[in-house]
């Protein structure tokens, strides 16, 4: 895994000296995703610079260092992933003579060999792996940027300044283009709708005005002169889980669904087993990692290297779960306990580790298990994908019953019902409830409950209705009067999906990059780890956008493939255990240990002299939370999120 940076600039406006300095600069902010090595390449008169971080995985030798040129001269790359598959395409190279005498047995080289043979786009289409790439073109001075198919990998570009000193920056992370003289770092107010229901970016956006992300499966192209030229994908994933729905859904029998997903998984997971250097695996002792462990230690000669860590309160705690699929499964397994210090240790980090805002309070034990495993492994297997995939989450199952239900009764009806719902003060709404509803220790309180079911009733369609269900607050519009409202859209539409297939495509273009791949590739790039997840071969993706919904949910039961696998290699006892997640009590902390410093960044007068979020709103929220009347836990987390991230980079 490595770090990726580079400027394009107009030809003449900077010297050889100069360029280098500034993307050796950009390039060391990223050390900590690329400890090993450190390479820059310019070419002053085309106005094009790279840089490079080099976390050594694959071919430890100096063949691997970077930038890197193909064996032609006439592509330069930057490179930070892996290529899983990149022998079977040494292989291809060989067969059609179009192989160069290999310097090493890098990745690196594969694709820069492969951009000779075939061009970037049909190279991209053939490689299977995680990866954000810079290429710079020296026949026609274009630059194109790739990323991976699910975006497990970040790129960041944008065009900043003005005339002579207009410069393209682009690279891994905010913090490298931050570097660079021309960087604005103008904050895109319209973001904040979306980040306050959701605590991510939108896909394709940054926090800053004029610079955005490649997206997940897209290439984007610039010359030196001409702005951007073309955006592009060759691989989209919602268009393609529908394609495949709709042209080769499964037709097979159940045990041959399973012994399907069982070789394609397997396959992929020792391709993705392929280092040079210590790997290992964290297991949660959830269906998804369990899965894979149970698979690396088919394929392994020696006990993998499992991690996990544990929480003291029972509710949070998947530890046991975890030693034991780890005991009957026979892997070498870590485990740490850690308590409210140990957690709270890590807060004053986050804005360090997420360069722009961020908020799933997750964060925080992904850290830890990362920073664990990084004791004695440099490469952690994950179950990611596994839910957005197989039908992993509440709301593909719970959630869809209650959309089919609410969609019999007309929307003027719900949405009438929904406005006196609102208007009803929490008190009054937790009387009329309490002969209906409990609220028990670690429910939220009956007012809330009522009024976010009747935000999800007021809904108008599935993708609405997946934002309400998918929002950790309600109040988005109220926190941010003046800000356009937060957009739909996910770039194909739903046709012939059903309820739950359509919030499973939502989530893979949106939530999966956007949330969950975010997260662990910050957490883990902290420390220097480098993660993968199997999941995301595109084989197994394929396959998992061919099977019809009774295959992935079934009665009460989500994951429900993934689930018969499981009892393959897992005593049922073990697998038939209620999803726990992997949580922190944000709520309680927020008004135990965590409450000084969070009213700190919430006071008044700071949320109004910095006049972002309305500060009677906010106030609101506040009160209301310290008070028991509404656990605002997570939509206050968003907040408190953007105000230590503004602290810490603004002002």
């Amino acid at each position: 895994m490595c770090g990726v940076a580079g400027v394009l600039w107009r030809p003449g406006a900077w010297a050889r000296r100069e360029a280098e300095h500034t993307v050796k600069a950009m390039a060391d902010t990223l050390i900590h995703r690329g400890p090993d090595s450190a390479g820059t390449w310019t070419d002053v008169e085309a106005g094009i610079a790279l840089g490079h971080r080099r976390l050594a995985i694959v071919d430890l030798s100096a063949a691997g260092h970077q930038p890197l040129g193909s064996a032609s001269g006439r592509f330069m790359l930057s490179y930070n992933g892996e290529i899983y598959n990149h022998r079977d395409l040494r292989d291809a190279l060989q067969a059609s003579d179009a192989a160069p005498d290999w310097r090493g047995a890098s990745d690196t080289e594969t694709l820069a060999a492969a951009f000779d043979a075939w061009g970037i786009d049909e190279t991209l289409a053939r490689a299977t792996g995680m990866f954000a790439i810079a290429v710079w073109d020296r026949e026609t001075r274009t630059l194109s940027l790739a990323r991976d198919r699910f975006g497990e990998k970040p790129l960041y570009y944008g065009w900043q300044g003005s005339g002579r000193e207009a410069a393209f920056l682009f690279g891994s992370e905010l913090r490298a283009l931050r570097r660079h003289p021309s960087f604005a770092g103008e904050i895109a107010r319209s973001e904040l709708p979306h980040f306050a229901r959701h605590g991510y970016m939108r896909t394709g956006r940054s926090i800053y005005t004029g610079i955005a992300q490649v997206q997940p499966g897209e290439i984007v192209c610039v010359g030196s002169d001409a702005g951007i030229v073309e955006r592009r994908f060759y691989w989209n994933a919602a268009a393609e889980a529908q394609a495949v729905r709709a042209d080769a859904p499964f037709t097979g029998t159940e045990a041959e669904a399973i012994a399907c997903l069982e070789r394609r998984l397997e396959r992929a997971v020792v391709r993705q087993m392929m280092a040079d250097v210590p790997l290992g695996a964290f297991l949660s002792g959830g269906i998804d990692s369990s899965v894979v462990v149970a698979l690396m230690q088919r394929n392994a000669l020696r006990p993998v290297h499992t991690y996990a860590i544990g929480f003291h309160e029972g509710r949070y705690n998947e530890a046991e779960r975890a030693k034991a699929v780890a005991a009957h499964l026979g892997t070498h397994h870590t485990e740490l306990y850690v308590g409210p210090g140990e957690l709270l240790d890590v807060v004053p980090n986050l804005t360090d580790m997420y360069d722009e805002p961020f908020a799933d309070s997750s964060q925080i034990p992904t850290h830890i298990v990362s920073s664990l495993a990084r004791q004695s492994v440099t490469v952690a297997l994950s179950g990611d994908g596994g839910d957005e995939l197989f039908g992993g989450y509440d709301r593909y199952r719970k959630g869809a019953h209650f959309f089919r239900a609410m969609a019999l009764v007309p929307l003027g009806l719900r949405r009438g019902a929904a406005a006196c719902v609102a208007a009803m003060p929490p008190r009054v709404l937790k009387t009329l409830l309490r002969p209906v509803r409990k609220a028990e220790l670690g429910k939220e309180p009956n007012g809330q409950w009522a009024q976010r079911l009747a935000v999800y009733a007021a809904s108008d369609g599935i993708d609405s209705f997946h934002r309400a269900l998918s929002s950790h607050t309600q109040r988005a519009a109220a926190l941010l009067p003046r800000a356009a409202p937060d957009p739909l859209g996910i770039g194909a539409n739903g046709a012939g999906l059903t309820p739950a297939e359509r919030m499973m495509q939502r989530d893979l273009v949106g939530y999966l990059p956007g949330y969950i791949l975010t997260k662990v590739d910050r957490a883990s790039m902290a420390v220097s780890l480098e993660t993968r997840a199997p999941f995301l071969d595109p084989a197994v993706a394929r396959f998992a956008f061919s099977l019809p919904e009774a295959m992935k949910i079934r009665g009460h039961s989500s994951k429900w493939l993934l689930r018969e696998l499981c009892y393959r290699v897992l005593p049922r006892t073990l697998v038939d255990r209620p999803k726990m997640g992997f949580e922190v009590p944000t709520g309680v902390w927020l008004r135990g240990p965590l409450r000084e410093w969070a009213g700190d960044l919430l006071s008044p007068d700071r949320v109004r002299r910095q006049g972002w979020f309305e500060t009677r709103e906010v106030q609101r929220m506040w009160d209301e939370h310290q008070s028991n009347a509404f656990d605002h836990g997570l939509g206050l987390w968003h907040i408190l999120m953007f105000q230590a991230w503004l602290a810490r980079w603004h002002d």
